[in-house]
């Protein structure tokens, strides 16, 4: 058996499954976290013994394997027909990793950092490296996003230090939905914190999981993200409580003037309108 070769992409957008299915005929109904599987020539269902596939993942990674960078391309014009929401963002995908799977019965199993070897070939461990491949490829999205809401605040906080404190509210707001949008994505969509279901009752599927997720830094990338977000809400959080002093600040001067106002006017009435 020639070597598997694992080339990951992620997209900006998530990806229906069930109504991509149903554009290209598929009967099938998948859950959150089911791929769809695909020959990337014929946009069809793809069977385990096919060497050319597509993994298509709801959280927007797509994992080929062994697909030429011509077909990889010829697949993606042709997604954008079948999923609205993808045109335009499938021309340039930053967003890249790869891997390969070897099969040699004289050698025991091992991993690296570039390859796996493994004695008898299992549909399950193709299952696992596609899975671990499209969440550390969507996660290397999520990071990049992350490092430029910080570099956003960074700009803040020096502002703040040169004495100006003039954010509008819209933009706090919006830099609270990106953080939070970080921890769900990371969360609930990418589901980094769950193992594939078949792990649970596969030990040697288990081991080969925890061995490539491990690899890949997973845990560690999303503890990261998760430490970033929380510094990055807790930034905003002190932005927030300054623009509304700054705000309850502001009504208790117009407070003052129009006392003020009232008082000049009745002194006026009394003193010198007569």
């Amino acid at each position: 058996m020639e070597p598997l070769i694992f080339t990951a992409y992620a997209i900006e957008n998530e990806i229906d499954l069930n109504r991509l299915a149903a554009s290209l005929n598929i009967s099938r109904k998948y859950r959150w976290e089911d791929p769809m599987r695909l020959n990337p020539v014929t946009f069809t269902s793809s069977q385990d013994q096919d060497q050319l596939q597509v993994y298509i993942y709801s959280f927007g990674g797509i994992v080929f394997i062994n697909t030429a960078e011509e077909t990889v391309a010829r697949f993606l014009d042709g997604l954008e027909k079948y999923a609205e929401n993808l045109k335009g963002n499938t021309r340039q995908l930053p967003y890249r990793e790869e891997y390969r799977l070897e099969l040699d019965p004289g050698r025991q199993s091992h991993t690296s950092n570039e390859a796996a070897v493994i004695p008898v070939f299992s549909q399950v461990f193709q299952d696992i490296i596609c899975l671990v491949l499209a969440q550390s490829v969507c996660l290397e999205r999520v990071e990049e996003k992350t490092d430029a809401v910080l570099d956003e605040v960074e700009g803040l906080i020096a502002r703040l230090d040169r004495g100006k404190m003039d954010i509008p509210d819209r933009d706090l707001a919006r830099l609270a939905s990106a953080v939070l949008g970080f921890k769900y994505t990371s969360i609930s969509q990418i589901m980094v914190l769950d193992k594939p279901d078949i792990t649970w009752d596969n030990a040697e599927a288990e081991r080969f999981y925890l061995t490539i997720s491990g690899l890949f830094e997973l845990k560690s990338r999303y503890q990261e993200i998760k430490h970033k977000s929380e510094t990055l809400l807790n930034v905003t959080d002190v932005f927030a409580n300054l623009s509304h002093a700054r705000r309850a600040a502001r009504l208790e001067w117009i407070i003052i003037i129009l006392i003020a106002f009232e008082i000049l006017m009745a002194l006026y009435d009394k003193f010198l309108k007569n």
